[in-house]
């Protein structure tokens, strides 16, 4: 097993991140219907977008869309997950692929907020859903009253601004029940369930509903 943070570099330098994407897209999809199939009600899976994606493919929004539209899934079906840096300094094209996204039901999602060039700008000039914030944060949060204000915060803020936030890397029962008293509405992480393949979490759903 090799880390994401050891192959996308190479993936997004050599282009075959838009090849890689295409195909988590399709699998998020199809596993979707999979789960519709069992009476699971309604999911939505987060699918991480590569800035190289967007920056190269041109035809992904029209792609997606079809796709989804092929399986009989709603746009709200997929939440695109990417990173402040794709937002920086953004093409007019960009702009406009977000924007068709956005007005297509297709959530965004802004991922590891409050580690790189945060900008509040963002948050406006974007249809952005969902704030995640980062792990490095959540951490520590039980241990050090500087991470838990800037949880509480950005909580906060979100909230304000009408945003939903999720929590990476929620591994105690003591960050979730911080999170929770601020207000975070999801978390992620292993305390709630390891990274697992599609039958496994099938299987862990079916115990959770018995």
């Amino acid at each position: 097993m090799v880390a994401p943070d050891q192959f996308i570099a190479l993936t997004e330098a050599s282009g075959l991140i838009i090849e890689i994407g295409a195909w988590v897209f399709r699998t998020a999809a199809e596993q979707l219907c999979a789960l519709a199939t069992l009476g699971e009600g309604q999911f939505q899976i987060s699918v991480n977008v590569s800035p190289v994606q967007f920056h190269n493919d041109k035809r992904l929004l029209d792609m997606w869309l079809a796709h989804l539209a092929r399986l009989k899934l709603p746009a709200h079906s997929i939440v695109i997950e990417i990173t402040e840096g794709l937002l920086m300094n953004a093409s007019a094209e960009l702009m406009q692929t977000l924007r068709g996204f956005a007005a297509a039901g297709t959530q965004l999602s802004l991922d590891d907020f409050g580690t790189g060039y945060s900008s509040l700008a963002y948050l406006t000039r974007f249809d952005i859903d969902f704030l995640k914030i980062d792990k490095v944060f959540v951490r520590e949060i039980e241990n050090d009253a500087n991470s838990r204000a800037l949880c509480e915060a950005i909580i906060a803020m979100a909230h304000k601004l009408g945003l939903k936030v999720v929590a990476e890397g929620v591994e105690t029962v003591g960050q979730r029940d911080l999170l929770a008293a601020a207000g975070c509405d999801f978390g992620q992480g292993y305390w709630f369930a390891r990274p697992m393949p599609a039958v496994q979490f099938v299987a862990l759903l079916a115990a959770q509903r018995t």
